[in-house]
């Protein structure tokens, strides 16, 4: 399978914040029957749905080296019922601007298929027209009977935005949960790349869950997993009309290190040194906390766990339209690769003298 074919059957797949289970099963096949299968040397799922991806270290005491993407989207859930149609409240970080409009799943007894409507503009008072439609003034039309839609639906239902992924121009893809399963494929890239590489450390590639609700899974495998050092792989913003240099960052131009208090002094520079060893090209962010992306669970647990920060440039986060450069998921994978052929006894005992 290539590159883009993983990132549109990801991105594609249904997989809201406790909800995974689609999305993981593909990632399982890939690296249970298919393809990835000799790319690593277990596969395990914790009680929480982490997915767990082992590569064994040359070293007979290998640094543990802990990668983590998460997997899990944004998304939407049913809260009641009101005279056939459905009220709904977000999944995450949901941009409530987007939502009127948009076709979406209702995954009930059934998937089924359906619309968030809200009052037309003709209608809206003055003051109304002037200002974004507020969530709970939406609903979601499955243009079915009370009855039937009760008999299929019931409340604590996931939703999710009915997008599929669309290839661009330049290798721009553009869609749905982006955010953060280009990074999972990025960490599949990397694995795909260490197939030809010694390595001494022990590589745990991990998938997250519900990253969205609060790195929730992170919490769990790090804790769990308690590596020697860890990286997270996630995306920033990139750059557009309407923000500052400094607000994001240029697609094309290869993932983003991330510096600042968050992240190990040193891991910061191996991941400088492994870019420019590998020639990939990158930038760099500053970054004062990490509490958006797994990188703050690593980093906190157990007696803490020496961190770093990659991330993968995107535009529009947290909409159906979420756009990327694929050479700059490539890039990132083989940065990430180059990383871990460097990582030795010696540079893990430097990061405890730091």
């Amino acid at each position: 399978m290539q590159t883009e074919e993983l990132l549109m059957a990801l991105t594609n797949a249904v997989g809201p914040s406790g909800r995974e289970d689609r999305a993981a099963q593909i990632l399982i096949d890939f690296f249970t029957t298919g393809e990835g299968r000799p790319w690593i040397t277990a596969l395990e799922r914790d009680r929480l749905g982490n997915i767990i991806l082992r590569k064994e270290g040359s070293s007979p005491q290998p640094p543990r080296l802990m990668l983590a993407a998460h997997l899990d989207e944004i998304g939407l859930i049913v809260t009641s019922f009101e005279e056939g149609f459905l009220r709904f409240s977000p999944i995450g970080g949901v941009d409530q601007r987007v939502l009127p409009g948009q076709e979406v799943i209702v995954h009930g007894r059934e998937d089924l298929p359906g619309v968030i409507g809200a009052k037309p503009p003709h209608l809206q008072q003055p003051d109304e027209s002037k200002k974004a439609v507020k969530i709970e003034d939406m609903v979601i039309d499955l243009g079915l009977a009370a009855d039937r839609m009760a008999a299929l639906v019931h409340v604590g239902d996931p939703v999710t935005i009915k997008r599929d992924c669309c290839a661009l121009r330049n290798n721009f893809y553009a869609g749905k949960a982006m955010d953060d399963r280009a990074s999972v494929v990025a960490l599949v890239e990397c694995l795909r790349r260490l197939k030809d590489f010694r390595h001494e450390a022990e590589v745990l590639a991990v998938i997250t869950v519900q990253e969205e609700l609060g790195v929730r899974g992170a919490l769990v495998s790090a804790y769990g997993l308690n590596p020697d050092l860890g990286i997270a792989v996630d995306v920033t913003h990139g750059e557009m009309p309407g923000l500052a240099d400094y607000e994001g960052f240029k697609l094309g131009q290869g993932p983003a290190i991330v510096t600042g208090p968050p992240v190990h002094p040193l891991i910061f520079e191996k991941l400088k040194t492994a870019a420019e060893a590998g020639k990939v090209k990158y930038q760099v962010e500053a970054e004062v906390t990490p509490r958006g992306t797994d990188a703050y669970a690593i980093q906190i647990a157990q007696a803490g766990v020496a961190s770093g920060l990659v991330s993968i440039t995107l535009r529009y986060m947290h909409t159906t339209v979420e756009t990327l450069a694929l050479d700059d998921l490539k890039e990132t994978g083989r940065l990430l690769a180059e990383f871990v052929t460097q990582i030795d006894r010696g540079f893990l005992e430097g990061l405890a003298c730091y």
